[in-house]
């Protein structure tokens, strides 16, 4: 029997030639896979796709984001600056309005269940109906540590970005 270093009896267990064509254990090795094949080549000057896999699917993204980051304004862990891209300036105004009103409402009260409203909200379903091209309507369930709650939005392109142009947050 000849002596193997033990870097050469690794490499044998690993390559499969130890051990009668056994790997560790008498299983096969798995396969060691190849280079990965290039990228296919664009025509010089063309543009990277960047479009969703369907319309429908990126509403329903927005959306839940965007309900999600409305609850954390309410709860009062988010600056309402940060939805300014997607709310019509409108929407906006209520929603910092609603959430000017609770933390005076707190702080006048110190009221334990209030401090507890809109906190650990997570928005558990978005249900998506398209009235016209462009223009979408959609309810949320949002669940926090008080209670369930039903947000009703409507959400209409333009200049090719997604803007909320109602909120309704029951």
């Amino acid at each position: 029997m000849t002596a193997a270093t033990p870097v050469r009896a690794v490499q044998g267990l690993a390559t499969g030639t130890a051990n009668g064509g056994r790997g560790i254990a008498g299983t096969r090795p798995a396969p060691v896979p190849g280079p990965l094949p290039a990228p296919p080549l664009r025509p010089p000057g063309a543009k990277p796709s960047l479009q969703a896999v369907s319309e429908a699917a990126e509403v329903r993204a927005i959306t839940r984001g965007t309900i999600q980051a409305s609850m954390e304004v309410l709860a009062g862990v988010r600056p309402v600056h940060q939805l300014a891209r997607r709310l019509d300036p409108q929407c906006l105004a209520s929603l910092q309005h609603r959430a000017a009103l609770i933390r005076r409402e707190l702080t006048r009260t110190g009221n334990p269940a209030l401090a507890r409203l809109h906190r650990n909200s997570i928005v558990r379903s978005v249900r998506l109906c398209e009235v016209a091209d462009g223009i979408y309507e959609a309810s949320a369930v949002v669940v926090d540590d008080v209670r369930a709650r039903a947000v009703a939005v409507r959400i209409e392109r333009s200049k090719q970005v997604w803007r909320i142009v109602e909120l309704v947050i029951g």
